[in-house]
C-alpha cells in the first residue's frame, strides 16, 4: 500500500466521508503556505492514488471512489486553480478514452488526478473503437491522448490507433494504462504507444513531463 504523509491521510479520510468542507479547509491551509502547486503532488495526488488502490483491494465501494474524485476536482478548482492560474498557460490539448470495453473507473481516477493538477482534458467516454479515437483525436487536434483499457483484447487495439494516427502524420503522443499493460510490462511498446502509466499519479507525472518538453510541436 502507498505510504501517505499525515495531510494526505487526513484528505483521504475527508474524501471518503464526503466531507467537502474539511477538504476545502485542508487545501486552503496548504495554499496559505505558498502560492504554488507543490502540495498537489505531495498531498492530493497521493491521496487519490491511495483511494484507487484501496478500491482495487475491495475495501471501499465504487461510489466512494467516484465521489472522492469529483469532490477533489471541485475543491482544487476553487482553492488552487484561481490562485495559480499562471501555471496553466499554454497547456497541451489532452483527451482520454476507454478503448472497446466499458470499465471506466481507471479513466475517472486519471481525469480526477489531472484536473486536480490543473490540466483540462476532453473525456471521450468508453466503449470506443480505434477509428473513433483516431477521428476525434485528429478533429480536436489533441497533443496528448490517454487510452485506458481493462482487457487484453482491448489493449491490442491500441496498435490500430497508432497506425491510424501515423498514416495522417499526426504528432499526437499516446499514453496508455490499465491492467493489461501492468501485467505485461512490454505490451505498451508492442502496440506502439509512447508511454505507459501504472497509476493515476504516474499519468500526471508523464503529462507534466510531456508538457515541459512539448515534443509534439
Amino acid at each position: 500500500m502507498l505510504k501517505l504523509n499525515t495531510l494526505s491521510k487526513r484528505l483521504v479520510d475527508a474524501l471518503l466521508h464526503i466531507d467537502e468542507e474539511e477538504c476545502t479547509m485542508l487545501l486552503k491551509n496548504l495554499l496559505s503556505q505558498g502560492n504554488d502547486l507543490s502540495p498537489l503532488e505531495d498531498v492530493v495526488i497521493p491521496a487519490l492514488e491511495h483511494i484507487g488502490l484501496t478500491w482495487e483491494e475491495g475495501r471501499i465501494s465504487l461510489s466512494q471512489v467516484y465521489m472522492a474524485g469529483r469532490i477533489c476536482e471541485r475543491v482544487v478548482e476553487e482553492v488552487f486553480l484561481t490562485a495559480c492560474s499562471s501555471r496553466f498557460d499554454h497547456h497541451p490539448r489532452i483527451a482520454i478514452g476507454v478503448i472497446e470495453d466499458h470499465h471506466a473507473l481507471g479513466k475517472r481516477m486519471v481525469i480526477s488526478a489531472l484536473r486536480s493538477s490543473g490540466f483540462n482534458l476532453l473525456d471521450y467516454g468508453h466503449g470506443l473503437k480505434a477509428a473513433d479515437l483516431v477521428e476525434r483525436t485528429l478533429r480536436d487536434q489533441v497533443d496528448i491522448l490517454l487510452i485506458s483499457c481493462l482487457m487484453l483484447t482491448s489493449a491490442v487495439r491500441v496498435k490500430d490507433v497508432m497506425e491510424g494516427l501515423e498514416k495522417t502524420g499526426s504528432r499526437t503522443v499516446v499514453v496508455v494504462g490499465g491492467a493489461p499493460f501492468r501485467l505485461a510490462p512490454q505490451l505498451w511498446k508492442e502496440v506502439g504507444a509512447q508511454h505507459m502509466g501504472r497509476s493515476s499519479g504516474e499519468a500526471v507525472r508523464i503529462v507534466q513531463t510531456l508538457t515541459e518538453n512539448r515534443i509534439w510541436e
